[in-house]
């Protein structure tokens, strides 16, 4: 672990018990996996697993002003969630790439909790006061909150033997605080990066081990399992999810990468202007999912060439699909080399390996 000094989550002495191997990440010491990648990633796939996902940042912005500072720091458009609802976004910096990604809850009228990258938090929290014209109360409550992410078909059967609140009728991206395993104002969240149907639970500190151990508790017939953080990114790459850092960062514009979706102009954001030019000019690049057609694994960082080996992008994200048995992978390329079903080739240890570009996500659920 070297000399630097890790923060850990509420849950990291249960880790070790259970044998996770343990590693630096975002400044946390998190497991990166339990009995092996793969096995851990079918278990979600096919049952239930849980993830400790509390190095997430979470930020609180409450009082007159906080919808206007959200609606100015972020591309989507907050005036549209209600109470209960979450909604996922993304803020601009000034040189047209991306802040953050983040989701935004809406607990009620002036009252938001933001929840953003662990490696971002102080930078977001910058940020945000830095254009916080408006008076809200900026609040970073991250080392007050412990975070599981409880994922796969199997996760409502087993969260609903501890809770009264009616899992199955909540909708995608919608949210409800209550009693769950008799720890009170539990924020339940169908939301997940999976893929997969699940719930994220945010819990003060002083309930997180209990609430592991109810969990556990309630899904030992379903076959329940803890997850680490290297089938969390198979996971999600199969879905064609963005991950900060990788896919998208300060030099990526959201349109660049797939975002536009959460870019509205029907609204006034930080240097909206620049994205709008991008818009009605177009972008010079584009993220797109490609799937290997050889043997070969890609990873980040490699070269995607054209058919004459001329490079024309490079690699975000890459691994070996465990559902699909093949590499599978994210990357820019120039917006002319973009169209799907372009034959385009990895560079992968100095040999062409010939891909196609596809529609994510790489996985249909």
């Amino acid at each position: 672990m070297g000399t630097v000094k890790l923060k850990k989550t509420a849950f990291n002495a249960i880790h070790h018990a259970l044998g996770g191997k343990m590693v630096e990440f975002a400044g946390y010491e998190m497991p990166v996996q339990y009995k092996g990648v793969t096995h851990e990633h079918e278990v979600v796939r096919n049952n239930v697993g849980v993830f400790d996902v509390s190095h997430m940042g979470e930020i609180s912005i409450q009082g007159k002003g906080s919808l206007e500072l959200i609606q100015k720091v972020t591309t989507n458009d907050v005036s549209k969630l209600y109470p209960g609802k979450v909604q996922y976004s993304c803020m601009p910096n000034d040189t047209g790439g991306i802040v953050d990604d983040l989701l935004v809850y809406k607990i009620s009228k002036n009252d938001y909790l933001l929840v953003v990258n662990a490696s971002n938090i102080q930078k977001d929290l910058e940020w945000i006061i830095r254009h916080n014209s408006f008076g809200a109360e900026v609040t970073n409550i991250s080392d007050s909150v412990s975070l599981l992410a409880v994922q796969g078909p199997k996760s409502t059967e087993v969260l609903q033997k501890l809770t009264d609140i009616s899992l199955k009728d909540m909708e995608y991206y919608t949210f409800t605080i209550g009693e769950l395993a008799h720890i009170p104002n539990a924020l339940v969240s169908a939301t997940g990066y999976t893929g997969e149907s699940g719930f994220e639970i945010y819990v003060e500190n002083k309930y997180a081990a209990h609430l592991w151990e109810a969990i556990f508790e309630a899904g030992k017939d379903e076959g329940i399992e803890p997850i680490g953080l290297a089938a969390r990114d198979t996971l999600r790459l199969e879905m064609g999810y963005c991950l900060y850092g990788n896919d998208i960062d300060d030099t990526t514009s959201p349109l660049e990468a797939g975002l536009g979706w959460i870019t509205k102009f029907t609204k006034d954001f930080v240097y909206s202007g620049f994205l709008s030019i991008q818009k009605e000019k177009g972008v010079p690049k584009k993220l797109i999912g490609f799937e290997i057609e050889d043997k070969g694994i890609p990873r980040h960082g490699y070269e995607i060439w054209d058919s004459s080996h001329q490079i024309i992008g490079a690699v975000t994200s890459g691994t070996l699909s465990p559902t699909l048995k093949k590499g599978i992978g994210m990357g820019y390329v120039a917006a002319d080399s973009s169209k799907i079903g372009n034959e385009i080739f990895i560079n992968i240890r100095n040999k062409a390996v010939k891909a196609i570009i596809v529609k994510t996500p790489f996985i249909k659920k």
